[in-house]
């Protein structure tokens, strides 16, 4: 029995089962923030699958950085697109340069008021976030409404609508999981992951440890456990597959790694050899090759 009473599912599937449920042209939704837990081994899985076509909504890092420089995402929604240590992904940063995909660049507010609204299946959410700026000048989709009631000076007031985000599908990465697609955060921050869970149409979690749905409270206080299985579609237990992303208390930020990785974007040839060593491989191969003195 789990947390809601019911017997416990069995919703277990493997990486490339996850992949195989996005098709070409889909929107997918990608939790973590940053370069922070983010679904890295479903990221990798994705760019050897030769997807094409994705509009990927995230708090960008190198999951849309990937996905751009692969050819994979043809449109990123995102509050800002950054590796922590390194203020601006520098693929997604040549992408926009290029002009190889189409940008949707919100704040961080606007994005969670976006997956808000599609949670909660309503078309848009008034906020005042953006008025006074640039943003809905240059997000030429975007409209303002005007409130019913009256503002603080007595007058209706104008509102930016930020539009509703309902993806196909989206991609999460836990600490800790149960096979029935309950899930488990252990830093400080859930992120926006469970928005997107509940705005998507699917979600599929990966997870650095299955464990069994009464031994949450050991690892974790009950806040904690809050992807439930009613968001949730599969799980798939992946040790390290946020690397090399942050996933403390397991693991923080490969920044060696990062570094590596960040120096491609400008050089055509240390990309290719990249992609040859991390990513034409699989997860398995991935892991011994990014960490050599790990055992495989």
């Amino acid at each position: 029995m789990d947390a809601l009473g019911g017997l416990v599912p069995d919703k277990r599937m493997t990486i490339s089962e996850i992949v195989a449920e996005i098709s070409d042209g889909m929107t997918v939704a990608i939790g973590g923030w940053g370069s922070r837990r983010k679904p890295m081994a479903v990221i990798r899985a994705l760019v050897r699958s030769g997807r094409k076509d994705l509009t990927i909504v995230s708090y960008g890092g190198p999951d849309v950085g990937l996905l751009c420089r692969a050819g994979v995402a043809s449109k990123v929604v995102s509050g800002f697109v950054s590796l922590d240590s390194i203020p601006l992904e520098p693929h997604y940063r040549a992408a926009r340069q290029q002009g190889t995909i189409e940008a949707w660049e919100y704040d961080e507010g606007m994005l969670m008021l976006a997956l808000m609204a599609g949670t909660w299946r309503v078309p848009f959410l008034p906020t005042r976030a953006g008025l006074g700026s640039d943003v809905p000048e240059v997000m030429g989709h975007l409209s303002t409404v005007t409130s019913p009631y009256d503002g603080p000076d007595g007058a209706p007031e104008e509102l930016l609508a930020v539009p509703a985000l309902n993806p196909d599908v989206a991609l999460i990465h836990m600490h800790r999981a149960d096979q029935g697609g309950n899930g488990q955060f252990l830093n400080e921050d859930l992120y926006m992951d469970d928005w997107m869970a509940q705005a998507a149409d699917r979600c599929f979690m990966t997870c650095e440890q299955l464990v069994e749905t009464e031994d949450f409270a050991s690892h974790g206080t009950f806040h904690t456990q809050r992807i439930s299985r009613l968001m949730t579609s599969g799980v798939c237990e992946t040790p390290g597959g946020a690397h090399f992303t942050e996933c403390p208390p397991d693991y923080g930020r490969d920044e060696a790694f990062q570094a590596e990785y960040a120096a491609t974007a400008k050089d055509p040839d240390a990309w290719d050899a990249f992609r040859a060593k991390y990513l034409d491989v699989d997860e398995a191969e991935y892991q011994t090759a990014a960490n050599p003195g790990s055992p495989s």
